[in-house]
């Protein structure tokens, strides 16, 4: 059928404004939300809760190599607040530097001795908010070399001792430190007692927290501290859902004990309570209100939950599913038991679980990096003549191939 002048003219206006309303619409179409996701481990003993905030922080990490995914830790999630008195203590020990400093260098040592002890009272209350040495080992720093022209030469070593330990590698200024404090420094930290050595053991309760020394990350309580220098060192615990808490402890030779407890916040209060709801849900198929009003409380919509018990004689075991929190719906699910961490392949196994999670449920995202290792989504505990669920492999490949992932596999990749 031919058509008229008029009516392609008719026709053409009519293709030209469909492809502007189209454009139009595209246009005007909201950029895609990116997924908000999270990590809830429950644990169901007291060894469980040793390894709660580890394996969180591993599969946290594990989740933030995939796109199109806000990841929430789960410090936003239940706060990680600091101590009020701790940052009030801190603003007055930096004023009161700045006060010794200039009392220092104008050596009025008198003044300064006065003001320097009240000083390095209020950085000790600090601890907790202290995340390096800092303004601390200055302090210590004057109030030796104080000590020293005010003829209390041993007091003054106890304080080098401290300075040693706080900051092994704090260096003196020559302009602003006589010849004979230098000396005396370089005299006392290749003595005898410099090379004492102390163990700090701490617990907190709850189990589980993160424990930093002098600024740098030890691990998790319960944790004993090992072959630390004797003097002072700053303790700082950490534990989402907790108030932060510090301490500037005293190391000797004789084994330091430190037991803290830790203050919750509102908010992981109200959360503990639901646990064990929480995890009787996800041991389900399907969750149910917990869940949901989590997603609402917690402002996210999917989540890794886990259930982690101690299984006498063989570890820990961990019951881990992917929910879509708004409707309840588990979309995969996986059990692993975990014997250790002594080589660090907790974090590995952990990854590599999140993984087959996120592939056989549809996670919501790409992840940024693609592994090369003929491994990368095992467990070891897959048969593998089994279905493949993971969609790396289609029917006809495992035919040909058999189900071995390490099939055509000659040990030289590069990976």
């Amino acid at each position: 059928m031919r058509l008229t002048f008029v009516q392609m003219a008719y026709f053409s206006k009519t293709v030209v404004a469909l492809a502007l309303l189209s454009s139009t619409a595209v246009l005007a179409a909201p950029p895609p939300t990116p997924r908000r996701m999270s990590v809830l481990v429950v644990p169901m003993d007291k060894v469980a809760e040793a390894q709660q905030v580890k394996l969180e922080t591993y599969m946290l990490e594990a989740l933030g190599e995939y796109q199109g995914l806000t990841v929430k830790p789960t410090d936003e999630l239940f706060g990680n607040p600091p101590e009020e008195e701790a940052q009030a203590s801190l603003k007055r020990a930096e004023t009161g530097f700045k006060e010794s400093k200039e009392a220092f260098e104008a050596r009025s040592y008198e003044d300064a001795e006065r003001k320097l002890k009240a000083t390095i009272k209020e950085f000790t209350r600090a601890a907790s908010a202290l995340k390096t040495c800092g303004h601390l080992c200055d302090a210590v720093a004057m109030y030796a070399a104080v000590l020293q022209a005010r003829g209390e030469v041993e007091e003054a070593k106890i304080a080098i001792l401290d300075l040693q330990a706080l900051g092994p590698t704090f260096e003196l200024d020559r302009k602003k430190y006589p010849q004979e404090f230098i000396s005396l420094r370089a005299t006392v930290a290749t003595g005898r007692n410099a090379q004492l050595r102390g163990n700090v053991n701490v617990k907190t309760k709850p189990n589980g927290a993160r424990i930093f020394l002098d600024g740098e990350f030890k691990g998790y309580s319960p944790i004993i501290l090992e072959t630390l220098p004797i003097g002072k060192h700053i303790l700082r615990v950490e534990r989402p859902g907790f108030k932060q808490w510090g301490t500037v402890v005293e190391v000797s030779p004789e084994e330091t004990p430190i037991n803290q407890e830790l203050v919750a916040t509102p908010g992981y209060k109200a959360y503990d309570s639901i646990l064990d709801k929480l995890a009787g849900e996800a041991l389900k198929e399907k969750g149910g209100a917990t869940m949901a009003s989590l997603a609402k409380t917690l402002s996210i919509d999917r989540a890794l939950v886990g259930v982690l018990k101690e299984v006498e004689g063989s570890g820990t075991e961990i019951t881990l599913g992917l929910y879509d929190l708004k409707n309840g719906s588990r979309l995969a699910v996986k059990r692993a038991k975990i014997q250790g961490d002594e080589y660090g392949q907790l974090k590995s196994e952990l990854a590599r679980m999140v993984n087959q999670l996120m592939i056989a449920g549809d996670g919501g995202g790409e992840k940024l990096s693609k592994s090369g290792d003929p491994l990368d989504n095992k467990s070891g505990q897959e048969d593998w003549n089994e279905e493949d669920r993971g969609g790396n492999r289609n029917t006809k490949d495992k035919k040909k191939k058999g189900g071995d992932p390490l099939e055509r596999m000659d040990g030289m990749q590069d990976w």
